[in-house]
């Protein structure tokens, strides 16, 4: 049996790490979007070789974050107003398809209810990740009251990871991931021009979490809707001005 390429396991990692820290940069706006840049500057920036930036950067331009700019290197994608409402639309789909497996597949955790010794092992473990989604939730509500729009991101998109994947369809999460990434991206210049962002930003998350802990769809997609909506507004509102 052949050892492992450590060089390789090493070289995998840098790049996973650098296109985390530049979907950051982007996310949190420090990347504005239009803005050039190439492998070099990016290696030399993070002081490592030209290989692993050039990966994450194809990373993401897979991904919809950045576009490749033949002969310079790469630019910060611009999303349109009307980019942001057929993300929006994507997400509803993708939400519904996900709820669809409500009743069947969240742990009922309301009524003071809890996983007692006829329970499977697959239900206790989904309790317990239900509570988790519901710790990143909180977190998450209290960025949103503050205001805190670098924070938020984070376990915003923590969040809806977490709470896809008890859906059990990676799919599905995978995508409505991506989406959640690319709506922040999108958001993200309209909202920075605010300033004070307290009262403003979407603070549902944990009255979501309780209705998909009830099994009660309709009440989670009604909660999704308006808050869809409300985005929605926001941000043609923004643009707008």
């Amino acid at each position: 049996m052949r050892g492992t390429d450590s060089s390789a396991v090493t070289r995998s990692t840098l790049r996973q790490q650098i296109a985390d820290a530049l979907r950051d940069e982007v996310l949190s706006g420090r990347l504005e979007p239009g803005q050039e840049f190439t492998v070099k500057e990016i290696a030399e920036q993070y002081g490592v070789s030209a290989t692993p930036v050039r990966e994450a950067l194809v990373d993401l331009s897979a991904q919809g974050l950045l576009d490749s700019v033949q002969h310079r290197g790469f630019r910060v994608h611009e999303y349109s107003v009307g980019d942001f409402r057929s993300m929006i639309e994507a997400r509803c789909l993708v939400t519904d398809a996900l709820f669809r497996g409500c009743a069947a597949e969240v742990p009922y955790i309301g009524g003071g209810a809890h996983v007692g010794d006829n329970a499977s092992t697959h239900a206790g473990t989904a309790a317990t990740a239900l509570l988790s989604v519901r710790r990143r939730g909180e977190e998450a509500q209290r960025a949103a009251a503050a205001g805190d729009l670098n924070i938020l991101i984070g376990y915003d998109l923590r969040f809806w990871r977490e709470l896809g994947a008890l859906f059990e369809n990676p799919y599905l999460s995978d995508f409505l991931h991506r989406l959640r990434v690319q709506s922040w991206v999108a958001a993200v210049p309209h909202l920075r021009r605010l300033g004070d962002l307290r009262g403003v930003l979407w603070t549902g998350h944990n009255e979501l979490v309780s209705a998909l802990g009830r099994r009660d769809r309709e009440t989670a997609q009604a909660i999704i809707a308006g808050y869809n909506t409300a985005s929605l507004a926001l941000i043609e509102r923004l643009a707008g001005e």
